[in-house]
């Protein structure tokens, strides 16, 4: 069992509330993602979850019973911190063992646990190697192997690849998402990366200013943002929001298209305007498009995903269509428009 309840969950610290009252459950075996920009609060509500700060008013469930003042420690839950935290004269076995050590698990049952934690995280050739012998990634794996031991009831992540570099991050967000599956349990995990939040979460929670601003699955939030807010952070490029006559023209205070929802042509279109930068990927290519004579806001950008290459050059002309079934419009609060 793994549910978690929020009820009316609020934390202030001093005269400054940071989180108002907050509602929120998180399914048995769910994996959900906490999402939002710097300083929303995604830390402190998981941080109030694992128990490592009071709640101001409200309480907290898990599997059922209020856990508002149980010590962290007795809460059946196992946090990962982005910072590793091993200790550096201690092999990988023991890293991952100290915990049960603590906790007076018999040591047969220790190898036991150590063992199958090691064979799933792959740890099994370096579980007599020290952290300073292992990668990054590797170190990482081990700090998730010292919380699978725990056997919580759900797992806590905290930016836990915040530290690595770009392809260390893709494979970690692999092996945490085939982690996941193969244990079935609750896994809460913090990022600010919507692209990580996107590829591993069966529910988005998105944060802002301590509010949650919309909670779905990662495709529900993509194709039908609550807002204006959502519409912008979710999707990678974001979203192209235009406000002003163009907008108004479709019966809406903000429309938005996403960039992969746009056509593109060197002769004709809806809207002209003048090649920037283009990012060529491979398989895709980003163009950042100025001089369209809309209200993109102040960067005065439109961007642009095609498929593949285009033949376009900084400032050459350029043309956009947007695919108009695929249009988001929103109103003068910033509020979907159905």
């Amino acid at each position: 069992m793994g549910q978690i309840k929020l009820n009316q969950v609020t934390k202030s610290f001093g005269d400054v509330q940071v989180i108002p009252p907050l509602d929120l459950t998180i399914e048995d075996g769910e994996f959900t993602v906490f999402v939002g920009p710097s300083g929303c609060g995604k830390s402190t509500l998981l941080r109030l979850i694992a128990g490592l700060e009071d709640i101001t008013s409200g309480h907290i469930d898990i599997d059922g019973s209020d856990a508002t003042n149980v010590p962290p420690a007795k809460r059946g839950l196992a946090m990962v911190f982005q910072s590793y935290a091993l200790y550096p004269h201690m092999s990988v076995r023991k890293n991952i063992a100290f915990p049960m050590k603590m906790a007076g698990v018999p040591e047969d049952e220790q190898k036991r646990r150590i063992d199958a934690a090691a064979k799933a995280l792959n740890l099994t050739d370096y579980i007599d190697r020290k952290p300073g012998q292992l990668s990054g990634g590797q170190r990482q794996r081990v700090a998730i192997g010292r919380a699978i031991v725990r056997e919580p009831s759900a797992f806590l992540f905290d930016e836990p690849l915040s530290n690595l570099d770009a392809a260390l991050r893709v494979g970690m967000r692999l092996e945490i998402s085939e982690l996941h599956k193969r244990l079935a349990t609750t896994m809460i995990y913090v990022t600010h990366d919507q692209v990580e939040a996107m590829t591993m979460a069966d529910k988005i929670v998105v944060l802002r200013a301590g509010f949650i601003e919309q909670v779905g699955s990662p495709l529900e939030l993509y194709h039908t943002p609550r807002n204006e807010f959502v519409a912008g952070f979710i999707g990678s490029p974001k979203m192209n929001l235009i406000k002003g006559t163009e907008a108004q023209k479709h019966g809406a205070a903000t429309i938005g298209i996403r960039p992969e929802h746009t056509d593109v042509s060197k002769t004709e279109g809806m809207w002209k305007g003048r090649v920037g930068v283009a990012e060529h990927l491979g398989s895709d290519t980003f163009i950042h498009v100025h001089d369209t004579g809309l209200e993109t806001g102040p960067d005065d950008l439109f961007t642009v995903r095609i498929t593949g290459d285009i033949q376009a050059k900084h400032g050459d002309d350029i043309y956009l269509t947007p695919q108009l079934d695929k249009l988001h419009k929103f109103d003068a609060q910033g509020l979907r428009v159905d």
